[in-house]
């Protein structure tokens, strides 16, 4: 829906969720950037009418933001429910950041450290070792270990469910209003969902946390930790992203500075990437449930190839 509002900008309706119902606001379009008080100032707001296909992207929903002019460059299905796999990890890491002492000693309880679902990834952490949260939290976002994620939702708030529920008031502080989450991990559960704009709000909020930044830049990290008998552990965690390890390249003119992953079988393959242009310009882009981690990173490719 559009209306005029005045010379030279239009009334925009944006579809989102308030107390469970569908709803819409307002938003006045600047060009192709678009505002209202709903959101920061600093974000970019995308209409339904704004929405593209191309059929080069096959993946469900995908999304490219210059961050530094609030431009959207491509958007498609964007405020769809997705299942985020472990990209739901970017949001545990904003609650960590908001709320947690990365000084802290985090210990694994037997919860964290008793993991059966059949492929789940794990740090192989036992029950009783000690860590500090700065190193859990650089497992956590860089080899994605799904019990690194539940001892630091115990340490942060007691309990897993506590902790899900802290994400789920952050994200719709944020303006995230379309998620809802269950879990710190992203191990699939059907109420454990969010779309590639509520995403691209988190992803560009945990961006002004220059220990975020610099945790998903590295292609590893060598942690350790203490067990239970007091003997130390150390042990080298690498990157799940392939750009990071050099199995994938980025077009000429892009740096990937980093991201997370996430895979399961509901979600498909999925990515979310903070990178820069050789001019400097900082671009967010999301590509939810890609047919395979191939096919994932060519259409994020195609995606950031959209940078003129």
């Amino acid at each position: 829906m559009t209306s005029l509002a005045a010379c030279g900008t239009e009334t925009v309706e944006i579809p989102y969720y308030q107390d469970g119902q569908e709803t819409s606001k307002s938003f006045v379009e600047e060009g192709n950037v678009y505002r209202a008080d709903f959101y920061a100032q600093d974000l970019t707001v995308i209409p339904v009418s704004k929405l593209q296909e191309d059929e080069n992207m096959a993946a469900t929903s995908s999304l490219l933001i210059n961050r530094t002019s609030n431009e959207v460059i491509y958007a498609d299905d964007i405020y769809n429910k997705m299942y985020p796999a472990s990209i739901t990890k970017i949001l545990t890491a904003l609650v960590v950041l908001e709320k947690g002492n990365l000084e802290d000693t985090v210990t694994i309880s037997r919860n964290a450290s008793n993991i059966t679902e059949p492929g789940a990834k794990l740090c192989g952490f036992r029950e009783g070792d000690t860590i500090d949260l700065e190193s859990l939290l650089s497992i956590f976002l860089i080899y994605s270990g799904n019990d690194a994620g539940i001892a630091i939702a115990e340490h942060i708030s007691g309990s897993e469910e506590a902790f899900a529920r802290e994400m789920t008031q952050t994200a719709k502080r944020l303006g995230a209003v379309h998620s809802n989450f269950v879990n710190s991990h992203g191990l699939h559960d059907e109420d454990h969902y969010t779309t590639a704009y509520d995403l691209y709000l988190i992803f560009n909020e945990l961006l002004n946390y220059e220990e975020f930044v610099s945790i998903i830049h590295k292609s590893s990290i060598t942690a350790e930790y203490h067990r239970a008998d007091g003997s130390i552990n150390s042990h080298q965690f690498m990157n799940t992203n392939r750009y990071l390890l050099g199995k994938a390249s980025s077009p000429d003119n892009i740096t990937v500075i980093g991201g997370k992953t996430g895979t399961t079988n509901a979600a498909g393959s999925c990515l979310i990437l903070y990178s820069i242009d050789d001019s400097g310009n900082e671009y967010i882009s999301v590509v939810l449930q890609a047919k395979g981690g191939n096919n994932l990173y060519e259409e994020m490719n195609y995606l950031l190839s959209m940078v003129e």
